[in-house]
């Protein structure tokens, strides 16, 4: 009931809508239960009179009817035989008719049907079944209407909660911090936009189109029948306890598979999303046949849970249906006897029962797959409110101080970090950086340098100590004004499947294109854009597959320079670059330094040899801080990490001297 609740408050902003919707509904079936009111006047003109008349049809002449009971009147026509009503009874004038069955039962149920034969019972036999013909046109006209209409509502209503649920979803995982991801598959993520987000709309479906509508008819059908006898309706009820029951538990039953079905189809996104964005490495390695097993594995335990699934909700149906049935098959053998006795209900009567108990069996079926399918949405909604629910572990300070720049210092403060409940990365970090300062941050691979960077952009928050800006602790800063300082330039170049011009100008839609050419000229990407087919205009591809390592690292460079940031985060951003690619991007670096507060993670020490200070991470702590020249004289760790990375790229200059420190 909970997660029904939170689902229909996306539905909450659009009542009107849906108000208007249940009442097309509600006339929808109180229209069809009136429906099921022709049989009446359809039997009496077909088959009352040819009992009265052989041969030819009838004439009839029009009459006013008479509502009163009184005694029998004579009329024109010659006897019948058998078991029929006499020649006296109804004659050839159909209101005759109506009022010669009154003396024998009366009540409201009589006088509904009296009035119903005399609205059609004005004129000749032929000209009443002319009007039950226009009325059953006109009846299903006006239903139609409705239907359209309440199709209409509910599939803009349907729309746009789904619109909302996955621009709230998306939203959220905009807010929740880098640590969720790290946790997460991204085709995982990508099911719960798109294949949980379409169950819960056939969730809302089933609630509204069919479990409200249904519903109402079978109330309807059924209420119509207690109307004419309420003992043979008491039959038909007895059967509907189990039914409800049945519907409960495999209700419950397909919940927990849905959510199973769910999973295997997250599984199938994810290997799929990890295949095709690796499939150099696929191709390179020759595992085309493992990712195809690793993908038929998905689909087969996909399959297998689909199918207990469907086997399941597709039991509900006849099951349900068979109980109902159950009912009439005992109805038709109770009423029968019944008409046959001359009981409580009339032979006319008992054939609209009838048809409402049989018209009720249809939307009764519905009901129940409608509840199977609110079970299959439900248990996506709560994987998405899963989501939802996460709370960022980075929070928003609620006014917090906008920065409009660095006019002193940079200090981490006794910083330690952890990811979860595991060991600290980072431990008694003190660190101060000064306004215009270029600090270089070097250690063995998981010393914690990117991490330490990390704590700088506030994508993540230290678990001990602080980080400040002057001064101010970072968690009191407003996030926005805090990323406004900072350009971030990584290994990994993110960029998007758009043009060369919208990459550079990522977060500056209004930049100029003079803007956008100078900051490519600044980063050495000029050259190469303008070569392009459509120049600026040259679409990338996804993750700018159509460029080169150093012509992305070089569009990722003047995106930095564009946004003019104080101060400047470098995290190996030359690494794996080929020799004239590294030299053309460490141009651009270069010139995007200038007058700004740099922090760099260099993989290539030589690099860093301009640095004013480098910093030596070790296991998460400082182990030394100097220029390069301090530290080279230390003999310590930066010199063995030196001695190392040239031994390996210049040989001839070391021999098999062993590495010192």
């Amino acid at each position: 009931m909970h997660l029904f609740l939170r689902l229909m408050g996306y539905v909450r902003p659009y009542w009107r809508r849906l108000v208007a919707a249940l009442v097309c509904m509600a006339l929808f079936a109180v229209l069809s239960t009136v429906s099921l009111g022709m049989i009446l006047p359809f039997m009496n003109v077909l088959f009352e009179e040819q009992t009265l008349v052989t041969g030819a049809a009838p004439v009839l002449e029009p009459a006013a009817p008479v509502l009163e009971p009184g005694p029998p009147t004579s009329g024109p026509g010659p006897p019948t035989s058998g078991s029929g009503p006499p020649a006296s009874g109804p004659g050839s004038d159909l209101s005759l008719s109506v009022v010669g069955d009154l003396p024998s039962v009366g009540g409201l149920k009589e006088e509904a049907k009296v009035r119903i034969l005399a609205f059609f019972a004005s004129g000749t036999a032929g000209e009443a079944l002319g009007k039950i013909c226009i009325a059953f046109l006109v009846l299903f006209f006006v239903k139609s209407i409705f239907g359209y209409l309440q199709t209409f509502l509910m599939v803009t209503i349907e729309q746009r909660v789904i619109r909302d649920i996955r621009n709230a979803l998306f939203s959220h995982l905009n807010k929740l911090s880098l640590s969720f991801f790290h946790g997460q598959r991204t085709g995982q993520l990508i099911s719960r936009i798109t294949n949980d987000v379409m169950l819960v709309r056939k969730a809302l479906v089933a609630t509204f189109a069919n479990l409200f509508r249904e519903a109402l008819l079978v109330v309807l059908y059924l209420g119509l029948a207690v109307w004419i006898s309420w003992r043979l309706a008491l039959i038909t009820l007895v059967v509907l306890p189990p039914i409800v029951l049945l519907m409960a538990l495999i209700g419950r039953r397909l919940r927990k598979r849905s959510a199973r079905l769910q999973e295997r189809m997250a599984d199938i996104t994810s290997t799929l999303e990890e295949s095709i964005a690796g499939m150099r490495v696929v191709k390179a390695f020759g595992m085309e046949d493992y990712e195809k097993e690793r993908f038929f594995r998905h689909t087969w335990r996909y399959f297998r849970t689909s199918i207990r699934l469907e086997v399941l909700s597709a039991a509900a149906g006849p099951l349900v249906e068979y109980l109902g049935v159950v009912g009439v098959v005992v109805i038709l053998w109770y009423g029968g006897q019944q008409v046959i006795l001359g009981g409580e209900v009339s032979p006319d009567w008992f054939l609209v029962f009838l048809g409402s108990v049989l018209s009720a069996l249809q939307p009764l079926r519905k009901v129940s797959r409608a509840n199977n399918d609110l079970q299959i949405g439900l248990a996506a909604g709560g994987r998405i409110f899963d989501i939802l629910d996460t709370e960022p572990s980075v929070v928003e300070p609620v006014d917090g101080k906008a920065l409009e720049g660095l006019s002193d210092r940079i200090a981490f403060e006794g910083v330690r970090f952890s990811y979860g409940a595991g060991d600290d990365v980072l431990h008694d970090v003190d660190l101060t950086v000064a306004k215009g300062e270029v600090v270089a941050i070097v250690g063995p691979s998981g010393a914690g340098k990117s991490t330490l960077l990390d704590l700088l952009a506030r994508f993540y928050d230290p678990t001990g100590g602080r980080v400040t800006i002057d001064g101010i602790d970072l968690r009191d800063v407003d996030l926005k004004s805090l990323r406004r300082l900072l350009g971030i330039v990584t290994q990994e170049t993110i960029l998007f499947n758009d043009t060369v011009r919208n990459n550079i100008a990522y977060g500056f839609e209004g930049a100029a294109d003079r803007e956008v050419i100078a900051a490519a000229e600044a980063a050495n990407a000029h050259g190469f854009i303008s070569a392009m087919p459509d120049g600026y205009d040259t679409e990338i591809g996804e993750r700018g597959v159509m460029l080169s390592g150093g012509e992305r690292q070089r569009i990722a460079i003047a995106r930095a320079i564009l946004k003019n940031p104080p101060v400047l985060i470098l995290d190996e951003a030359t690494s794996s670059l080929d020799t004239e690619s590294e030299r053309l991007v460490q141009q651009a670096i270069e010139r995007l330094l200038r007058g700004r507060t740099v922090l760099v993670i260099a993989h290539r020490l030589s690099t860093v040899r301009n640095a004013d200070r480098i910093v030596v991470l070790d296991k998460g702590a400082i182990s030394e801080t100097g220029t390069h020249q301090d530290l080279m004289s230390l003999e310590g760790l930066y010199r063995y990490l030196y001695d190392m990375q040239f031994r390996d790229d210049r040989p001839e200059e070391f021999g098999n001297e062993e590495p010192r420190g």
